[in-house]
């Protein structure tokens, strides 16, 4: 049975592993400020330093917020890079080789956009803490119910099914993905062997949630 570290397991993509997972191939240790009182092995960190966490064969991190939700491109930067990069670095050393970071379309360290040059950066720097493999999803627009309130995503939801019809070819990795694709192809990546780092768009994504995890 495989052992699984999972940060951001409060929020809609970690919900949706945690609501996928199977308990016969994995063994979840949940990592976050909050519990989610779903499993049985949770361990409570502010990500102000790196946790100390169990030993485990690979990390799913789901975490991450919006500049809007935090408060200040500061406070965005502490969530998506700060927490990001101490949480690879605790499950490096509990032994994780194999790394999944939940990212998004068009990250970019370069990129003029601060969330996209964030999230450019925390994959960036995370290649050079020495994973066997580091996978990087970068999915479109999630669609799923969001406990907190986001106009604009909720609108940008409203609108995917008129938005995609013009979203074809390679445009499509910019189209909505279910969250429970996402958390389905999370845990396909799990059983993933290869050595390296891989990035994963929508339609890989797709591809992945129709596998079974090993």
């Amino acid at each position: 049975m495989k052992r699984l570290l999972l940060a951001g397991a409060t929020g809609l993509v970690g919900q949706a592993v945690l609501k996928a997972y199977d308990e016969g191939q994995f063994h979840v240790t949940t990592v976050g400020r909050r519990a989610t009182g779903q499993v049985s092995n949770e361990v409570l960190t502010d990500f102000l330093s790196a946790p100390d966490l169990p030993a485990a064969n690979v990390a799913v991190c789901a975490l991450g917020t919006t500049i809007a939700a935090a408060g200040s491109k500061k406070a965005f930067r502490a969530v998506d890079y700060d927490a990001v990069v101490r949480f690879a670095q605790a499950a490096m050393a509990a032994s994780v080789d194999h790394f999944i970071l939940v990212s998004s379309v068009g990250s970019n360290p370069q990129a003029g956009v601060f969330y996209a040059r964030v999230k450019g950066e925390v994959e960036r720097d995370l290649a050079t803490i020495g994973f066997r493999r580091l996978d990087i999803a970068q999915p479109g627009l999630l669609l799923g119910n969001r406990l907190e309130s986001r106009p604009v995503e909720t609108l940008m939801r409203r609108t995917d099914p008129l938005t995609r019809l013009f979203l074809k070819g390679p445009l499509d990795r910019y189209a909505g993905i279910e969250v429970t694709t996402l958390g389905a192809a999370l845990l396909a990546l799990c059983g993933q062997q290869e050595d390296g780092t891989y990035r994963h768009e929508n339609r890989a994504l797709h591809k992945l949630a129709d596998l079974k995890p090993t």
